[in-house]
Parts: C-alpha cells; sequence; structure tokens
C-alpha cells in the first residue's frame, strides 16, 4: 500500500504512466461499454439456451472474468461482482462479489454507504473502472488481467477537502457453496483459508463429465498490498488492514490487490510470485495493457474512415468478444487459442474451423495470438504412428478441450475425433502470414498443412475422382449399441455400424449440422436419400463417406490447393507450386462443369447414385454451399453473375437481414432452426467475399450494411450472437460468439470501409 503518486483519472492518469498518446489515435475511453457488463449474478448462470445471464470480461487468456456490479443491488457495491470461473470446461459463477471494499471513517465511526454516492461504472477495452463520488472524497476501482491467471485491481481514494481523511478498510465477501441447473444442483465443495495478506478459495476433486471438473489443486487467491487479518466464517471471510489509512488533503491514497484462478500447485506457487511484483508496481500493470489495448484499437479503426461510428464500436466489441473467449494453455490445450464463446455451457473447447475462422480477423490485431491458435488443433493433428487413430494420419479433429477424451486417457465428455472439419487451416494460415510476413511460421506449417489436405483425398474421396465427400472417421460413436449403451456385433464379431450417427458426423463435418442437404430421407422421388460409404485402403476400412460430393468442401480444397501453391513459392518449392496450382486448375473445372445447375443459376452438392451416375441435388434447396465457389474464385463470370442474382434476389437470399443459410423460396426454410435458415455470419462473409471477388463491389457493402444495421443488438451494447433470425434481425442461440465477432470484424475492415 501507498500513497498514489498519479491521479486516478476516468481518462489516461495512471494507465498511461504519463506515456503521451497520439492525438490521433481513437482514445480507449471513446469506446465505453460497447458491450454491457452489468450483472446481480446467482448461483445460476444460465439463462436461455444453456447460456449465462450477463456478458463478462476478460483478458489475456484467463479462465476467470468479471462483471460490473448490478448498481440497484447494493450487496455487491465495492467490488467487482463474480467471478465467472471455468470449472476446465465449463462456466460458473464462484461469488456474486468476491471481494468488497468496506469504509469506515474513523473520526465519526460512521461505515460508508457506497448506495448513496453518484455512481458511475464503465467497461472500457481492457479494464472495468467503477467511481463512487461523496462530497469529502472519491472512490475509484479500476481492474484489468495482468497475466493469464491473475487479474490485478486498482483502488484509489481521492481527498477533496482541506484536511486529512482517516478511514479502518477492510473487504468481504462469499463464495457460493453451490451451483444451479434448472432443478438440479451441485455442491462446489469449496472452503476459504486465511492467507498472510488475504484469503484463499480451495476446491475438491470433483470429476462430473457433464457439469463440473475440478481437482484439489484448484485455487483461487486474493492478496493485497499490504497486511490483512482475516477471519473465516463458513462460505464468509473478511480481510481487515492492520492499521488505518490517512488520505492528505487533495491528494490520492492508492490499494492494489490481485485474483488468481489456478489450476495446479506449479501454476499458484507462479501467480504468487508475480503477485508480490504486480502489488509491488501495479503502474507497469496498467500502462502495459493500456498500449497492448491502444494497439488492438489502432489495428482495428483507420485514423480515417467515414463509415457510421457505431459500425467502428461494432468492430471494437468483436475485438473485446474474441478477446474475452481468448483462452491461455490448460490442461490438454497446449497453445492459446479462442473458444467459441464462454457463455455457452458446451463451447469452452476449441474447434478447428472456428479457429481457423478467428484466427484469420485476429491476426489483424494479434498476430501471434492467432498463430499459436492455429498451433492449438495442429498438436493434435493425427500422426501414422497414433495408437487410437493411424489411419488418419495427417487429419485435424473436430475438438479439443481441457480433458482429451477416453480414449486418449482422459475423463472428458466433450473432446471430438469423429470427424474433422471444412477445409479452412491453409486459408487462415496464409491469411496471417498477410499481415506479420513470418516466413518461419509459413515454413513451420506448410508440411501439416500438406498432410491434412493429402488425407481428405485419401479418406474422403469414395471413387478417386478427384472430387471429396464429408464423411466420419472410424469411431466407436458409429457403432449401433442396445439399450444398456453396450456395442452390437455381427456373427463375426464385428461391430454394426449405425448410419445414423455417421450421417450425423458427416454433418458435423461439413459444419452445417443440421442443414437440409443433409436429411437423411431427401427430398423428392428421385432422391436416394443420404447413405453412408465405406472407404478402404487394402481391405481395411479407414473411414466414412457420404455418397454426395458437397461443393462447398471442394470448393474449399480447390482454393486450398492455390494457398498451397502460394506457400509452396514462399519457401522456394517453384516444382510443387507449380503442381498445386495444376492441381488447383484440374479442380476448378470439375466444380464449374459438373456442381452448376444451367437452369436455376446455383451450385450444388452432387450425389453418387447406386446406378454408378449423378445426380446434382437441386431438389434440396440452396444454401450457402452455392455460393461458396465465389468466394473460393472457382466459378466463371457467367456462373457467378447468376449466383450473384440469386444472392441479391429478394425472394432468395436478399432478406432483412440478408444471406440465410437457407434460401427463403426453399421448403425447408425455418428462420430460427440453427442451419435451415438464420444467418451464420461466416457464411455471410464468405458470400459478400465472393461477390467482390467478381467485382460486385456495390452489393457486397448493401448487403454487409444491413448485416450491421440489423443484428439485435450489435449497433448499441448488447452481444455479439451465434446467429440471426433472417427475417428480423432477432440474435439466436447462444451469446458473445467469436466466429460471428470475426466476421463482423473482417467486413467492418475490408468492406464497409473499403473505396
Amino acid at each position: 500500500m501507498k500513497k498514489a503518486t498519479l491521479l486516478f483519472s476516468g481518462i489516461c492518469g495512471l494507465i498511461c504512466g504519463g506515456a503521451s498518446v497520439k492525438a490521433a489515435e481513437p482514445s480507449l475511453e471513446s469506446y465505453a461499454d460497447v458491450l454491457t457488463v452489468k450483472a446481480n449474478p446467482s448461483e445460476e448462470i444460465y439463462g436461455d439456451y444453456q447460456t449465462n445471464k450477463f456478458n463478462h470480461f476478460s483478458d489475456l487468456g484467463a479462465w476467470h472474468g468479471y462483471y460490473l456490479p448490478d448498481e440497484q443491488n447494493k450487496e455487491l457495491l465495492g467490488g467487482f461482482a463474480g467471478p465467472v470461473i471455468i470449472a476446465e470446461e465449463y462456466p460458473l459463477n464462484l461469488a456474486s462479489s468476491i471481494n468488497r471494499i468496506q469504509l469506515t471513517n474513523c473520526q465519526s465511526g460512521k461505515k460508508e454507504d457506497l448506495s448513496k454516492a453518484k455512481i458511475t461504472m464503465h467497461s472500457y477495452p481492457g479494464r472495468l473502472e467503477q467511481k463512487y463520488d461523496f462530497k469529502d472524497f472519491t472512490l475509484t476501482l479500476q481492474l484489468v488481467f495482468a497475466d493469464n491467471r491473475t487479474a490485478l485491481i486498482t483502488t484509489n481514494i481521492y481527498n477533496k477537502t482541506n484536511h486529512p481523511l482517516k478511514y479502518n478498510i477492510q473487504w468481504a465477501g462469499d463464495v457460493f457453496d453451490h451451483m444451479k441447473q434448472g432443478n438440479s444442483e451441485i455442491d462446489l465443495k469449496n472452503s476459504l483459508s486465511p492467507l498472510s495478506n488475504g484469503v484463499q478459495v480451495n476446491f475438491e476433486e470433483q470429476r462430473d463429465t457433464w457439469n463440473y471438473f475440478t481437482t484439489d489443486e484448484v485455487k483461487y487467491q486474493i492478496r493485497h498490498s499490504s497486511p490483512v487479518k482475516t477471519s473465516v466464517s463458513g462460505n464468509h471471510y473478511i480481510s481487515k488492514l492492520n492499521h488505518p489509512i490517512v488520505v492528505k488533503p487533495k491528494d490520492n491514497y492508492q490499494m492494489t490487490t490481485t485474483e488468481s484462478y489456478t489450476f495446479t500447485k506449479k501454476e499458484s506457487i507462479r501467480e504468487t510470485s508475480k503477485s508480490k511484483e504486480y502489488l509491488q508496481h501495479p503502474e507497469n500493470v496498467m500502462k502495459q495493457n493500456q498500449n497492448r489495448w491502444q494497439q488492438y484499437i489502432n489495428k482495428t479503426v483507420p485514423l480515417k474512415t467515414n463509415v457510421n461510428s457505431n459500425y467502428s464500436r461494432a468492430a471494437v466489441k468483436s475485438v473485446e468478444t474474441l478477446v474475452t473467449n481468448w483462452k491461455s494453455p490448460a490442461g490438454a490445450i497446449k497453445h492459446d487459442g479462442i473458444v467459441p464463446s464462454t457463455s455457452y455451457k458446451w463451447f469452452v473447447g476449441m474447434w478447428s474451423w472456428d479457429t481457423w475462422k478467428e484466427a484469420s480477423a485476429v491476426a489483424r490485431f494479434d498476430d501471434k495470438l492467432a498463430e499459436n491458435s492455429v498451433r492449438a488443433l495442429f498438436d493434435y493433428q493425427i500422426k501414422a504412428n497414433d495408437t487410437v487413430r493411424p489411419q488418419d494420419e495427417g487429419a485435424i479433429i473436430d475438438a479439443i478441450f481441457y480433458n482429451k477424451g477416453e480414449d486418449r486417457g482422459g475423463d472428458g465428455g466433450n473432446w471430438n475425433e469423429r470427424n474433422s472439419k471444412p477445409a479452412l487451416a491453409a486459408w487462415a494460415v496464409w491469411n496471417i502470414y498477410q499481415q506479420n510476413h513470418d516466413k518461419q511460421f509459413i515454413k513451420e506449417m506448410y508440411p501439416k498443412l500438406v498432410a491434412y489436405h493429402e488425407w481428405w483425398y485419401r479418406n474422403r474421396d469414395h471413387n478417386h475422382n478427384g472430387l471429396a465427400e464429408y464423411g466420419s472417421m472410424v469411431s466407436e460413436a458409429n457403432w449401433k449399441r442396445d439399450e444398456s449403451g453396450n456395442i452390437i456385433k455381427d456373427e463375426h464379431g464385428n461391430p454394426i455400424v449405425n448410419p445414423d450417427a455417421i450421417i450425423e458426423a458427416a454433418a458435423w463435418e461439413s459444419g452445417m449440422d443440421n442443414a437440409p442437404r443433409f436429411d437423411k430421407d431427401g427430398i423428392g422421388t428421385e432422391d436416394e436419400g443420404v447413405k453412408i460409404l465405406e472407404n478402404k485402403q487394402k481391405g481395411k476400412v479407414v473411414g466414412y463417406s457420404i455418397n454426395q460430393e458437397s461443393v462447398d468442401l471442394n470448393a474449399y480444397l480447390c482454393a486450398e490447393k492455390g494457398y498451397l501453391s502460394q506457400m509452396a513459392d514462399v519457401l522456394g518449392k517453384k516444382r510443387e507450386a507449380k503442381q498445386w496450382s495444376k492441381e488447383q486448375h484440374q479442380l476448378q473445372k470439375q466444380i464449374q462443369k459438373k456442381m452448376y445447375d444451367k437452369k436455376t443459376g446455383y451450385f450444388y452438392d452432387l450425389q453418387l447414385l447406386d446406378s454408378g451416375k449423378t445426380k446434382l441435388l437441386v431438389n434440396r434447396g440452396r444454401g450457402p454451399e452455392g455460393w461458396i465457389p465465389l468466394w473460393a474464385n472457382v466459378a466463371n463470370h457467367h456462373q457467378a453473375q447468376t449466383v450473384r442474382n440469386m444472392m441479391m434476389s429478394d425472394s432468395e437470399f436478399n432478406t432483412y437481414m440478408p444471406l440465410p443459410t437457407v434460401s427463403k423460396s426453399s421448403p425447408a426454410f425455418a428462420p430460427n432452426k440453427y442451419w435451415r435458415g438464420p444467418v451464420w455470419m461466416d457464411q455471410a462473409l464468405f458470400g459478400i467475399e465472393g461477390l467482390k471477388n467478381y467485382g460486385y463491389q456495390r452489393d457486397a457493402k448493401q448487403l454487409a450494411a444491413n448485416l450491421f444495421n440489423h443484428a439485435e443488438g450489435l449497433l448499441d451494447d448488447g452481444p455479439i450472437r451465434e446467429n440471426y433470425n433472417p427475417l428480423t434481425g432477432e440474435g439466436l442461440h447462444t451469446k458473445n460468439f467469436s466466429w460471428s465477432a470475426a466476421a463482423f470484424y473482417t467486413l467492418y475492415q475490408d468492406t464497409l470501409n473499403s473505396k
């Protein structure tokens, strides 16, 4: 604890550390409250759709975060609400407000009632701030993250009077002893114990696969910059400063606190040591935070922009969303990466195609985080000597989590190796390279990308004609089971395949889980429906395909050949670059010839019939898969024109919020039903980029503006949603969704700000 040498300012003051900021730079304060994070957290974190009732703030890959307190709840004032912690894979509120300051005037003996103050609270990029303004003094609290396990809270008391003010200071808090999920409760089995300079929350070993994971090494520790005496009563504690503080007239008094959430003993020891430095020199932490976030904003918002300022606020909200969803290495996760949403129960893991899309945007403001995001998935690229699925050498699995699956020796249930995801990894790597020109990253990733690309043709091209299909890996999840969950086997002792399970995995592999084009029974009398095909090598099944060559998958693979060609060229591999370019041209011709319907002027999946012939699946309606050839520069100009006409038609894709996942004219169109109608921002982005590739700049800008203008909450303080109703713009499914944020960010920079 020490007297503040710099005023606590809502604009710069302490956090700038005296550093000058260019006048032309947009200040962090000009982006206050782009997302509301005020909350009244309770034991039941989830609201609708198993999503956190409130939005929270986090940074630097931390596995915990905070809210601003709801001003209507007096019990929350004086501290930051929460924290919300991630129990390895699942979010929960640890407390309503775990660390609240209380001031008692030594002269009058009066305990200051913070609810009587003039209260202002703001979330700024990279920090939370609350201010309590009284007649005699102002209390200001600021919270930033110092590293990926520790938050720093700076507390400042400014004496407005001409005489000294003397206070006894204490902090108090409670932790929840259980969490609620609907009608069920989970006993958290935590406890409090004093520290020499604070208090500690202890956890017990609990391995509830679908709800809650902890070990007895997990700790939540609060440390103060001066010694305190802590008393604990059940799940409540009070930490009192050993001596009163004196605030000189017209002067400031500063105190600092750290709050660390750690998973292991090693992490706890490390954060204890680092916290000593943070508590002694908080100005360094605040300055680093200010500089980093200023760089983020500078790289996001052009110095000269003619677009609606609310669009810029939405772009900053996109950055905040992506950074809050940043998770650092922990458990099985070896590199920093970005999860789809820490607001949703099931999304605190890293999916492959989510990662490719997020990294492509993040590279623009934090290229190292983008590189590590890609590495996080490639850490689990299947090798030839893999003990579980060596036949999938080169593949990138669908999703990784804190805990591996049972096959890998873990006890997690969310880890998924049943399928991969669309071929966008090379696109992501190339986009990162375009930002930082890191040739070493290309050198590192190129052979891995080649192995992944080759896997598609080895394990997902059933008839070896150069057109791939979505499918499934060999997995126990694909076998039929009896009512007791036991695998059903044939007379030879071999597991019997469950076609529905493989079709499900194939739809997951496409990323468009329940899209009409994967409806098992098909549509119409000439549609044979979705069937499964065995892919074999030397008589052994190495994977499964469904009986349709998907146009989006092959367009992605065609684009990937182009990116691999460019990477080979960067690395001086001229022969390989030429070969990739040749293959790209050959595949492009196949897609143009076989997957485009002249009558409707659109691209479709191609069904492999039992007769050996093929059928364009025009009958299943139209979705984003048909404009992906424009994004991949696969279509010829006539084809691009007819697809453009479809995209701009009010009866097809030019809805109130444009570019839905099923055309409005389709009988399967359902505007609230996941991949059967809602607008998913990644596909909308690809559609707009496809239009731009063929010169339709005005159309692209019009659609992009409508996406921004009509997405519920985007231009005010609402969260970015997983998807949107195309007829109303209503936000659907979960909140604070990373790839939507990445898409809005990219559209802002490349389309709305383009000439």
